[in-house]
């Protein structure tokens, strides 16, 4: 039986969770996912083979969880920043952006912005506790919150709205997967594309 770590099980099994994720983000610094194994994570993260099969059944539902796991703080972020109902519309818009991009710059989350992840995208969306439908509902409570506040025009469908300007989100983390480097540049201009979308223009006259 393996050895048991920390002061319970639950405490033993999230240890584990947390070496494999370091693992995982390790090997991918390494190698492309496809030629990513099991034996392979088993083996940085000190587990046997046997023993990581009791947290995944396979390669493709052990990153699943872990992006999952990785995504939860993402997702408690943007909740805390679109819950600021003190600050503009904007302004948390702005926030979250940056939030957003800044978490998929971890390894362990480009796998869903990688170009061809489309399945891996899909199957993430099916689990229960998604964290990014929570992230997508936190984004169109604060466009609903800036149209009622008149910051934002009227974009009729704000569920569509939302998921068209995901898209662009994806194509700034995908950027930064490819160039790191260019982190600042992709935050400033995703936030002006997202606000360009929302922002209610000036009147004329």
């Amino acid at each position: 039986m393996p050895r048991i770590r920390g002061a319970s099980i639950e405490e033993h099994h999230e240890m584990v969770w947390a070496d494999l994720a370091e693992a995982t983000r390790q090997l991918l610094l390494e190698r492309d996912y496809d030629s990513l194994t099991m034996g392979h994570i088993a083996t940085r993260a000190g587990l046997a083979r046997n023993t990581l099969y009791n947290y995944a059944r396979d390669k493709k539902a052990l990153v699943l969880a872990l992006t999952a796991r990785a995504g939860r703080p993402m997702a408690e972020r943007v909740a805390a920043i679109a819950a600021r109902s003190a600050d503009s519309a904007a302004q948390r818009m702005r926030e979250i952006v940056e939030a957003v991009l800044e978490t998929s710059a971890d390894p362990s989350m480009q796998l869903l912005f990688r170009p061809g992840s489309g399945p891996l995208v899909d199957e993430l969306h099916k689990g229960p506790g998604n964290p990014f439908h929570a992230i997508v509902a936190e984004v169109e409570d604060v466009v609903r919150d800036g149209i009622a506040r008149g910051e934002f025009r009227d974009v009729g469908d704000v569920h569509l709205t939302v998921e068209l300007l995901s898209g662009a989100m994806r194509a700034g983390a995908e950027r930064i997967g490819r160039d790191p480097d260019a982190f600042a540049a992709t935050v400033r201009t995703a936030r002006e594309t997202v606000l360009a979308a929302l922002v209610r223009p000036p009147a004329q006259g």
